[in-house]
């Protein structure tokens, strides 16, 4: 059975740090890239950050570059989103996603809320 199952989230305040996981299971983990999305209220969810099978490869949402990173280890079948310096507007829900040429997989959410 396909799994991933995010964790981490959380009420911070402007300016604290947050480490999100996602750890997978059921299907072939180092041969999938993976993503971190996010959907605010009433917003569609966007694409925030992708790591190639490899980890060598990483891609950002301009609004979080220099603030986020993501990474991956294969041997723990685990992505994970380090968030810095985080702002109000980066409060939503976070969701992983595992992709390949043939299939797509979803977390269930993280909920992250940036409040002072």
């Amino acid at each position: 059975q396909v799994q991933l199952v995010e964790s981490g989230g959380g009420l911070v305040q402007p300016g604290g740090s947050l480490r999100l996981s996602c750890a997978a299971s059921g299907f072939s983990f180092s041969s999938y890239a993976m993503s971190w999305y996010r959907q605010a209220p009433g917003k569609e969810r966007e694409l925030v950050a992708t790591i190639n099978s490899a980890g060598s490869t990483t891609t950002y949402l301009d609004s979080v570059k220099g603030r986020f990173t993501i990474s991956r280890d294969n041997a723990k079948n685990t992505v994970y989103l380090q968030m810095n310096s985080l702002k109000p507007e980066d409060t939503a829900v976070y969701y992983c996603k595992a992709y390949s040429w043939n299939a797509v997989h979803w977390g269930q959410g993280t909920q992250v809320t940036v409040s002072s």
